[in-house]
């Protein structure tokens, strides 16, 4: 039997501090908590049921095509932009068919610039859905979609390269199944719905391509909060690996839910080194009826390529990069390095990448602007260098907020992962010195064995966390009422910020660097004692103190070579 609701759990252990807390209509005096937060797995709306269905018929279509889960993402989410496509197209003609019958100078129904004049794709009839789907399986059904896809291309220039056509290596029969899957989406349905079902997609290929799935989907949940956090109303928007533009569609869908235009709020920028996810990402902003400048393929590559000019340009970065990364070469990165560049604090004598992420990061805001980005654990404390590029970039005043997130909320990985989230502007408000971190490990959403998220209540909840340790008006246009709920719960009848062991805290610059300029949120926010170490925590305590292993006996073997080359020139003097 499932539960239909959500709860906080409360761990209780001995606070010698003595704080009050209010929590789940209790008040609780002289003890710490492990707050535990698990929503409701149900899932009942009706978009739901149909990316589900229209998911699982695919799913089975290819399981009896011979093709691979590569071969056939791309076809299909091709198919699911064209029945987009043609909704959009068909609403925008029955106004100009209704413009015309009142209009002297007659109708503009077949005038490609009266629908982009609309951000509308204009489609001539052999590209529409409706005629594919009446196709004849004795026809070369293949063939007509891959020209339906050459066709949009030259109607429509800003997809030029980005539509898949590839459906020759589909027979007819499962084509033509495919088209009568998809016409089940009706034309009818709202854009947002339309982009959802497309996500949905994108998220159950990231699952079925296994690992490599993660390089170009990050789930929704996390995406959310990143731009809950962030904030972005208005401004430039990079993404320097920008898989297939979740953070771009999830920064205009936060745009839109406060009443404003994305296509005319944000200005988004984007790199992506393969080739085919650049292609992804444009579709996926397409989809959105949005455009961006999205660099991808042709060996570019953000280390060492530049190609928005991004340092001290953009009001936002959001960013999940790939962790961990070794053999970059750092000798192409040495012009890049000091004040004003696009490594400040310098380059990391460790072989990982993470560090020279971060610092893209922060170097490519604003004096105002914001980033939120995901990051390996190991990266908050780790040692030697990356600890003096981390205390650099605190005593730069930018690290805003640390969250620790749980396991098996990736598709492709189970181990968790901290958010980190950048604001270049709070250098000259009160908190210049300080930094929230939250547990939020203990939150989350089972949405079956394997794999957790966090519905929309929780989002709303750790963001409005931040909001009140900024001292920012709360926002439940996401999460409403049920994470109001949980914030009077948890803060008082009237929110106000208060350090909740177990849950957050702000710690000061000196009580951060008391801790070895660690940003790992359980340093600070507190464990319940007694409190069991998951297997997950003992592998990420094990890689971290395997990587410092490694940095020492690098660091011995530097110096062993120096102390034979000395004793050799002094023997040979």
């Amino acid at each position: 039997m499932k539960e239909n609701y959500g709860f906080l759990k409360l761990n209780l252990v001995p606070n010698p501090d003595n704080i009050l807390i209010k929590s789940h209509h209790l008040l609780l005096n002289g003890a710490a908590q492990t707050m535990e937060w698990i929503a409701s797995t149900e899932k009942n709306s009706a978009s739901a049921a149909l990316e589900k269905g229209l998911w699982d018929a695919a799913d089975q279509f290819r399981a009896n095509s011979g093709l691979k889960p590569q071969e056939y993402s791309a076809p299909i989410l091709g198919l699911i932009f064209l029945r987009f496509a043609e909704a959009r197209f068909l609403t925008q003609h029955g106004k100009l068919e209704a413009a015309g019958a009142s209009s002297r100078r007659g109708s503009r129904v077949d005038d490609p610039t009266a629908y982009h004049a609309a951000g509308v794709l204009y489609l001539i009839p052999e590209a529409r859905f409706e005629h594919l789907l009446t196709l004849p399986e004795a026809s070369d059904i293949g063939a007509k979609v891959n020209a339906a896809m050459r066709d949009i291309e030259k109607q429509n220039p800003q997809l030029a390269g980005v539509l898949p056509k590839t459906y020759n290596l589909f027979t007819s029969g499962l084509l033509k199944q495919l088209l009568k899957k998809m016409s089940e989406i009706p034309v009818t349905l709202d854009y947002d719905a339309f982009g959802r079902i497309y996500e949905y997609f994108l998220g159950e290929f990231a699952m079925s391509e296994g690992q490599g799935g993660g390089e170009f989907y990050t789930p929704s949940s996390i995406v959310r909060l990143l731009a809950e956090v962030i904030e972005p109303f208005h401004g430039r928007i990079l993404d320097p690996a920008c898989g297939s533009g979740g953070m771009f569609v999830q920064s205009a869908r936060f745009v839109a839910e406060h009443q404003k235009n994305p296509a005319a709020e944000l200005a988004i920028c984007g790199v992506e080194k393969v080739e085919e996810t650049g292609r992804l990402c444009r579709l996926n902003l397409a989809v959105h009826g949005l455009e961006g400048d999205v660099r991808h393929g042709g060996n570019v590559n953000s280390y060492y390529d530049d190609p928005h000019a991004a340092t001290g340009q953009f009001d936002f970065v959001l960013a999940n990069p790939p962790f961990n990364v070794n053999a970059v070469d750092k000798e192409r990165l040495k012009d890049m390095v000091g004040s004003g560049r696009r490594y400040p604090f310098g380059l990391p004598r460790t072989d990982n990448a993470n560090y020279l992420w971060i610092q893209l990061f922060f170097s490519s805001l604003n004096a105002k602007g914001r980033a939120g980005f995901v990051m390996a654990n190991s990266a908050s404390d780790a040692r030697s260098s990356e600890m003096e590029l981390r205390q650099k970039l605190i005593e730069a005043r930018a690290v805003d907020v640390m969250v620790a997130v749980g396991p098996n909320m990736f598709y492709t990985v189970t181990l968790p992962c901290t958010l980190w989230f950048l604001d270049r502007g709070k250098a000259k408000t009160k908190r210049a010195d300080q930094v929230l971190f939250i547990d939020a490990r203990h939150i989350y959403r089972q949405v079956d064995r394997a794999h957790r998220d966090w519905p929309a209540a929780q989002i709303g909840f750790i963001a409005n966390l931040v909001r009140l340790y900024r001292g920012e008006a709360l926002d439940l246009i996401y999460g409403g009422a049920e994470a109001g709920a949980k914030l009077k719960e948890v803060f008082g009848k009237k929110p106000a910020y208060v350090d909740v062991p177990g849950l957050c805290k702000v710690a000061t610059r000196e009580e951060i660097e008391a801790q070895g300029w660690s940003l790992n949120p359980g340093r600070y926010v507190g464990v319940a004692p007694g409190e069991e170490v998951s297997d997950e925590d003992f592998k990420e305590q094990l890689e971290i103190l395997n990587e410092e292993l490694e940095v020492l006996n690098a660091q011995s073997r530097e110096l062993e070579q120096t102390i034979a080359a000395n004793v050799a020139g002094i023997l040979g003097a």
